[in-house]
């Protein structure tokens, strides 16, 4: 690829090649390659390289300064889609048939599907499409959908990588197996500023011829002076733009302030007809406060007269209650200290039988103790019987002895005295046994007399306090009666103090009732008096919207005279001003321009050393002396 260099000789004995550089200039010049000191395949990778990067600046400067969304009939974005054919095509193997020899990019595009997950969304998109044929087609409508989607870069860089893959499709030398096609890959990530909306449904891909168009890339004069151009265009562009921006703000902010000032008359129609409903709620809370206070006073009436009868009725009651009460507790009283007199006596009566009965047992003890000595007496003067008959038995047969020895005679004598001794003391003995047998038995009859007069006299006294007792029941179940009597009527009593409580809780309830009403009726006044301060701060806040109100209408006019105002401007350039509008005096290094963001102008910085706060900008901007004293007075005459 080898075109003429404009403003130079061509060299008869060398044939050059330009190439240009990433600039868009003129470039550098080349010597044809001879066999001997370059590799064509070199060369044309790097032609390729240079022309991808001419093309993609192109596009990416053209398509900033356009400012719209591209389509399909800008110039650069065609020839950008046509150098990109060049660089998938460089390289390519030819597939060889019976019929013909295909060679085509398609196959490397369709392998990214496989690679990249996502990419398969425009592969089935391009096989859906009804006009394309030929697999170059669909190649290029690969290319633009790739575009569209800012994805070229990444589906591109996922191929690259796989460099065994790409060797079915490329030879070893071909620009996508070479560091070039990682250049031109990383040169795509910057399309991702631009927005394209290309119809690729009617456009004949098939049958377009994808040459390169030099002549876009070469610089001259005439492109010069239209550079320059283009570039008053622009800025007229751009101060049509920023006047439209600032209409449309200022459009904005009025219809916002519309808005704003039909909300709160919105608002203000609702707090109205609110106002209106608690006017109505209160005066229906006063009638009904007005109600309730008079029942509260019949009701209150009412309950004192009931109260005062209930009150004098439990009086009475309560004396005559006090005075039988009274009466019945000394009857009580009496009948019970006779029953405890009485029970005494009993209990002495009582205590002294037992004195006499135990008395009784020790007698009867005592006669089993004497007529237990009184046997053994008798069984010991048995004893002495037997033995005074054996002292007979041993008599005689001594007395048989004795005429057979008088010595023996004078020991028997001797020992019948000794045992007519015993026998005396014996007999002695049995009378005095005798003596006390007889007094006992005189004791044991005196005691029986004086037992039976015991007796006798208990049994009067017994019959006496059975007597006493009987009648003491007879009087203890009057009493009963008396006491049953006085608890029925005590029943009756409690009954009707019952009764008279519950009359007083009653009254307690209508009086907890009525102090409820009051409570309610306070709390009745508090609310009235809540929803006074409530329509009070209301009719405040409707005042400070009204007055906001009228500020923001006098920021509107103020802002509708600012827009008349800068409808006529327009933002001079700095080639044209050459001396400061005020004070007229020629700008320099050291005295330097600065535009009005007001006026459009240009001023020194003496004389534009002011900054105010503008419709078009919150933040405070610089303007001019004259701006600023102007709009100074008018915001001194808008205010109220």
């Amino acid at each position: 690829m080898t075109f003429q260099v404009w403003g130079r000789r061509r060299e008869a004995s060398h044939d050059l090649a330009w190439v240009p550089d990433a600039e868009g200039g003129r470039g550098t010049a080349m010597r044809r390659r001879t066999p001997a000191t370059k590799d064509p395949t070199a060369v044309e990778r790097a032609n390729l390289l240079n022309m991808a990067k001419l093309s993609i600046k192109g596009l990416i400067e053209s398509a900033l300064s356009f400012g719209r969304t591209l389509d399909s009939d800008y110039p650069p974005l065609q020839q950008f889609f046509v150098v990109m054919e060049h660089c998938l095509k460089h390289g390519l193997k030819v597939r060889k048939s019976f019929l013909s020899h295909n060679k085509t990019i398609w196959g490397p595009l369709e392998l990214v599907e496989k690679l990249y997950p996502e990419a398969e969304e425009i592969g089935a998109s391009v096989r859906d499409l009804p006009g394309l044929k030929t697999p170059l087609g669909r190649a290029r409508a690969w290319l633009r959908l790739a575009l569209m989607q800012k994805k070229m870069a990444d589906y591109l860089r996922c191929l690259i990588i796989q460099r065994d893959l790409l060797s079915e499709f490329y030879e070893y030398h071909a620009l996508m197996m070479e560091e070039e096609g990682a250049v031109i890959v990383g040169l795509l990530v910057g399309l991702n500023v631009i927005d394209a909306n290309l119809c690729v449904k009617g456009e004949d891909l098939d049958s377009q011829v994808g040459v390169i168009d030099f002549s876009m890339y070469l610089k001259n004069e005439e492109d010069i002076g239209n550079k320059e151009r283009n570039v008053q265009i622009a800025a007229i562009l751009d101060q049509k733009n920023y006047v439209e921006e600032l209409n449309r703000q200022l459009n904005s902010t009025v219809s916002s302030l519309h808005s704003r000032v039909d909300s709160l008359e919105k608002s203000n129609t609702k707090l109205i007809e609110e106002l209106a409903i608690a006017k109505n709620n209160i005066i229906k809370l006063q009638e009904e406060n007005h109600q309730l206070r008079s029942e509260n006073k019949l009701i209150l009436m009412k309950t004192q007269q009931h109260l005062e009868v209930t009150k004098v009725d439990v009086e009475t009651e309560l004396q005559t209650y006090k005075h039988s009460r009274q009466g019945l507790d000394e009857m009580y009283n009496e009948a019970r200290r006779q029953l405890r007199d009485e029970s005494q006596l009993r209990q002495d009566v009582e205590n002294e039988l037992a004195v006499q009965v135990s008395m009784k047992h020790e007698i009867e003890l005592a006669m089993k103790l004497l007529e237990k000595d009184i046997h053994e007496k008798q069984d010991t003067l048995i004893g002495l019987r037997q033995q005074l008959e054996e002292v007979k038995a041993i008599n005689i047969e001594t007395y048989q002895k004795l005429q057979g020895s008088e010595d023996g005679l004078k020991e028997k004598n001797e020992i019948i005295a000794r045992l007519e001794e015993k026998t005396s003391k014996i007999t002695a003995a049995m009378k005095q046994l005798e003596q006390r047998l007889q007094q006992a038995e005189k004791a044991q009859m005196e005691i029986e007399d004086e037992d039976k007069k015991y007796l006798q006299e208990y049994q009067s006294k017994f019959d006496s306090l059975q007597k006493q007792i009987s009648q003491k029941e007879k009087q203890l179940a009057q009493l009963e009666t008396d006491l049953k009597i006085e608890k029925e009527w005590r029943q009756t009593l409690r009954e009707d103090l019952q009764k008279e409580k519950d009359t007083v809780s009653h009254l307690r309830n209508e009086t907890q009732q009525i102090i409820t009403l009051k409570k309610e009726f306070l709390n009745l006044q508090d609310e009235n008096q809540r929803l006074k301060k409530i329509y009070h701060k209301q009719e405040q806040a409707l005042q400070e919207l009204g007055n906001k109100l009228s500020e923001s209408k006098l920021k509107i006019e103020y802002m509708k005279e600012a827009n008349k105002a800068l409808q006529g401007l327009v933002w001079l350039k700095d080639k044209e001003a050459t001396h400061c509008k005020l004070c007229e005096k020629e700008f320099s290094l050291s005295k330097r321009k600065h535009h009005c963001r007001n006026c459009g102008e240009i001023f020194c910085n003496a004389c534009s050393d002011n900054e105010l706060p503008l419709p078009s900008s919150p933040k405070p901007v610089r303007v001019c002396d004259s701006c600023h004293a102007l709009l100074i007075q008018r915001c001194s005459s808008n205010l109220p």
